[in-house]
């Protein structure tokens, strides 16, 4: 007959009730909360502070490249729109495939990821960057038809910009259009509150 093997002094002889049925007990996966409207739109205006030093740097970079541009007959309003656009996305999909989260997204701890729980991959970090946009070429359409320039144009955008947020309300989880078009999803980082 085989030996008993020898107990630690320190392990505990019987395990409670409780603790046995924790550990019989399958672990549930639930989804982290998404952050509030607001908190995500606050990260926003964080964003856009950062992204000015950003876009002013790129500006810089596109200034100091305008003769050859010049030479090259591709110096348009259209050219520089485009240049800023892309450092942009590749500000935000650098961040977001790397850690889920910008720095303004750290401050408020809020962090995209994909289905698996993972920040999201360059493709479909990408794809989230030019889905976010989805709100601006309505917004500018209906600017133009109606033949607002400047001040009222911009009201437009916002006006636009303030819908595509709202229907962040229609979806179950308050994710927004272009997160759900992605498969990503936002996540509230912070820890639960305590009852």
């Amino acid at each position: 007959m085989p030996a008993k093997p020898a107990t630690d002094a320190t392990e505990p002889r019987s395990e409670t009730t409780a603790a046995r049925q924790a550990r019989m007990q399958p672990s549930v996966q639930t989804t982290p909360p998404a952050p509030t409207i607001r908190r995500r739109v606050a990260c926003m205006l964080y964003e856009g502070v950062l992204l000015f030093g950003v876009l002013s740097a790129s500006t810089a970079l596109y200034l100091l490249a305008r003769p050859l541009l010049r030479n090259l007959r591709i110096d348009t309003p259209l050219a520089m729109q485009l240049w800023s656009f892309v450092v942009m996305g590749l500000y935000f999909t650098w961040f977001w495939q790397r850690t889920g989260q910008t720095l303004p997204m750290q401050t408020w701890r809020i962090r995209v990821e994909g289905a698996d729980g993972q920040p999201p991959r360059w493709p479909r970090a990408a794809l989230r960057y030019l889905l976010a946009w989805l709100w601006l070429p309505p917004s500018a359409a209906v600017g133009h038809a109606l033949g607002l320039v400047k001040g009222p144009f911009v009201g437009v955008l916002a006006c636009g910009l303030g819908i595509w947020l709202l229907l962040a309300f229609l979806d179950r989880r308050r994710q927004f259009l272009h997160d759900r078009l992605a498969g990503t999803r936002l996540v509230d980082l912070r820890p639960p509150r305590q009852p």
